[in-house]
């Protein structure tokens, strides 16, 4: 297995694993409040940004 390998999800696949609308992600994700990379007009997302994320929202 290779070190440092991060699963990236699509916007799909990330508003599925965060069982909410992808409407709902796209809007976050324009707006810059999830972390995100726009790769040749398509968004995508490390899965372990979106899990970090979301222990920090869970401090709020």
């Amino acid at each position: 297995m290779v070190k440092n390998f991060f699963e990236i999800m699509t916007l799909e696949e990330t508003a599925k694993y965060l069982r909410i609308g992808k409407s709902t992600l796209y809007k976050m994700a324009r707006e810059g409040k999830i972390p995100v990379a726009k790769i040749a007009n398509q968004w995508r997302f490390r899965k372990e940004d979106i899990d970090k994320w979301m222990q920090e929202i869970r401090k709020k």
